[in-house]
């Protein structure tokens, strides 16, 4: 038998279907062989892992690592070091960079960025009215999937119009590409905002009454209308709002192909907290009422929800803690801390390892077309595994993140259930708790592996690319008047 790399024993498998003991053989940047200890092959290296879990590594398909136009804020660098210390083996990086991933050029910038990742990665481009006629170019050139800003955000990139949106889902729903959508009505959030800013108002609750449900109910079910026509694959980004559950349950029983994430913040956060931290606390969406968590979380265990994400925006400190509320920037780091505070969920009887192995890596894997090289722990899969203690204790510390963002609402929270260690494709970039920085640049792009189902695009015969082209037997100008013969009718 072969001799290979890296027998790991002792441990539990964890997949969305069991928990198995079993030891798992690697050579390389695949696994070649799952099964009882006597069935492995030579190894040049054995690792225990009695009482440990093994989980695909997460795929975090949300976040934001700044890079390029913000090093103050985030570097690939430290970002995916975040991730690898956090079990994220793959994270998709959004468009709001400076300059925005629309343009060969700003791509280029952000791949150059990119060969400093810790961890694998997908670059969401972005869809806007400017960018609708390079999508195919882009796509060409690395990007895996794209991103429409609906709603404000950091960055200030308009929203994309609705004949845009839908232009834009033309071109890519016969490709099978998923388009991610922060999901808000950006007219009401700007004349709201507006208007408790005339009148003074500059609280931290102010940020949540400028963004109430309804702008999340409408812009999703917009966006699925849009979907359901052109037969385009969408994702709802960072969902937060009960209220717009239904949209994504009735649009699922439709047939629509959406897929939605949550984050750990709107599981487990609400005002109640706002009304204490204030500015660390601002996001879009904005953290909303008690009520909505326990529906998200059944949301998430009856599958209306896919997947955890975190959207990991990580800002400088004196960014979060100005007065005014809307001085504040939105978003706060998250990809290091979701795995221990699931985890902490899951050992409190909220929801299985094996619900969570299905949240975290099988679904985003399934979602953006890497699922087999990603997100399972087989022969032939990559090496991507998350070795976590369940029973390790801990107080999240903002202190210690690996962001340079280091504010955190986390900050001072009890957990139970680490990553021990983190394995990407065959390499530790992350063992017994610590960074293994000379594993940095072992990231690479999933636009390797990526391979989405057929597509199933539906009313191509109104397209805009459709309707340029004139029917056989109709004429290209418009018939003058008083050239009708009526006689032959």
């Amino acid at each position: 038998m072969k001799e290979v790399d890296l027998v790991i024993r002792g441990a539990r498998i964890v997949s969305p279907d069991q928990i198995i003991e079993a030891s798992v053989a690697i050579a390389g940047e695949q696994i070649v062989a799952v099964g009882h200890d006597d069935t492995m092959p030579p190894a040049r290296e054995e690792m225990r892992a009695d009482g440990l879990y093994l989980l695909p590594g997460a795929i975090d398909s949300h976040v934001h690592f700044r890079d390029p136009g913000y090093p103050n804020k985030e570097t690939w660098k430290t970002g995916s070091a975040a991730a690898a210390m956090g079990g994220v083996t793959t994270v998709f990086e959004m468009p709001n960079t400076n300059p925005a991933t629309g343009t060969l050029e700003a791509l280029r910038m952000k791949q150059k960025a990119a060969e400093a990742s810790y961890c694998d990665f997908g670059i969401h481009g972005l869809l806007g009215d400017d960018t609708v006629d390079r999508l195919e170019e882009l796509l060409d050139a690395g990007v895996t999937s794209f991103k429409a800003f609906v709603g404000n955000t950091f960055g200030n990139l308009p929203a994309p119009t609705d004949g845009a949106l839908l232009e834009g889902f033309e071109k890519l729903a016969p490709l099978g590409i998923r388009t991610v959508v922060h999901a808000e009505n950006s007219s009401i959030l700007f004349r709201r905002q507006k208007k408790m800013q005339d009148a003074g108002r500059i609280d931290a609750m102010a940020h949540l009454a400028a963004r109430p449900a309804v702008a999340e109910i409408e812009a999703i079910g917009r966006v699925l209308t849009l979907a359901e026509w052109t037969g385009a694959r969408v994702h709802i980004a960072h969902h937060s709002a009960a209220d717009s559950l239904f949209l994504l349950r009735e649009a699922k029983r439709r047939g629509v192909d959406v897929t939605a994430e949550t984050c750990p913040q709107y599981l487990l956060l609400n005002t109640d907290h706002m009304l204490k931290l204030g500015g660390v606390m601002r996001l879009n969406p904005p953290i909303r009422e008690a009520r909505h968590n326990q529906p998200l979380w059944d949301a998430l265990m009856d599958g209306t929800l896919d997947m955890i994400a975190t959207d990991h925006a990580p800002h400088a400190p004196e960014e979060k803690t100005r007065e005014s509320i809307w001085d504040c920037d939105c978003g706060f780091p998250g990809v290091e801390t979701q795995m221990p505070l699931m985890l902490t969920e899951v050992n409190r009887g909220r929801a299985s390892l094996m619900d969570y192995v299905r949240w975290s890596s099988v679904a985003p894997a399934k979602a953006w077309g890497i699922y087999g090289p990603k997100g399972v722990i087989a022969p032939g899969a990559h090496a991507d595994i998350a070795f976590v203690d369940m029973e390790r204790a801990g107080i999240l510390s903002q202190n210690k993140l690996q962001s340079i963002s280091k504010i955190s609402p986390w900050n001072g929270r009890p957990v139970k259930g680490y990553p021990l260690h983190t394995l990407l494709r065959g390499r530790f970039v992350m063992r017994d708790g610590k960074l293994v920085t000379d594993a940095v640049g072992w990231g690479r792009s999933v636009k390797t592996v990526q391979q989405m189902p057929t597509a199933k695009p539906r009313n191509t015969e109104h397209y805009s690319s459709a309707i340029l082209e004139t029917p056989p037997g109709v004429p290209r100008t418009a018939v003058p008047v008083g050239e009708v013969d009526w006689s032959a009718s």
